[in-house]
């Protein structure tokens, strides 16, 4: 779709209100609709918000670069919202942290990809076993309890839930976020089991259940969603 000299990506969905993205990195404008909304309803909706997605697009144009990973001493390490230092060394795969510092054992020869790709399974680990922890603790204290879960590295979501199967999937990049983060984006994946949308309903069980919701809304997208 066209609409105030833009290219929208329109996406159907069971819910209440019409939402609007401008998605990183090169601010492409996505809309999520009900399916009773037409076109000339989401139109409206976007052409009055012009002025909002120029902007962002601007930011997004003025976002320098980021020079990609290599995974070698000096560089940043996240876990849980706390930063360490990299100290690489050669051998069989392993990661400690000891105070300020993340002691990597890497493969010999090994390359950037394959050393990411390691560190992507040991966050995938980490959060497992956080969520195993709290998600069946949130599901005691709600009353809401998923048909199944797992974790997906996802682009620009932290986490999702299927209404239909119940199931939720949790983004193994919410390990290198505060552990609030993880708190509030598995009762917000749980609050749709039982609301679909965003809506006064939804936001009345994170406030029952969370009261500071909207900080840690805060502080899980403060940052990007890079390793």
């Amino acid at each position: 779709m066209e609409a105030g000299g833009f290219q929208v990506k329109v996406v159907r969905r069971r819910i209440r209100n019409i939402n609007l993205y401008v998605k990183p990195p090169d601010g492409r404008v996505e809309v999520s609709a009900p399916y009773s909304a037409g076109d000339a309803e989401i139109a409206g909706f976007v052409c009055r918000k012009a002025s909002w997605i120029r902007s962002k697009q601007a930011a997004l144009r003025e976002r320098p670069p980021r020079a990609p990973r290599q995974w070698v001493s000096g560089e940043s390490f996240h876990l849980w919202g706390r930063e360490y230092h990299l100290r690489v060394t050669e051998g069989n795969w392993s990661l400690r942290l000891s105070g300020n510092e993340a002691l990597f054992t890497v493969k010999p020869g090994s390359t950037a990809e394959q050393r990411e790709g390691w560190i992507r399974e040991w966050y995938r680990d980490r959060l497992i076993r956080q969520a195993e922890i709290l998600l069946p603790a949130w599901s005691d204290r709600t009353g809401l309890v998923p048909a199944s879960w797992q974790t997906k590295y996802m682009k620009t979501r932290w986490g999702t839930c299927n209404t239909v199967t119940r199931k939720i999937w949790l983004n193994p990049r919410l390990a290198l976020k505060p552990p609030e983060c993880l708190d509030y984006v598995i009762l917000h994946e749980l609050a749709h089991l039982r609301v679909r949308d965003h809506g006064p309903d939804f936001r009345a069980i994170l406030d029952r259940y969370m009261p500071a919701w909207k900080e840690y809304r805060r502080r899980l997208n403060s940052s990007g969603m890079e390793l």
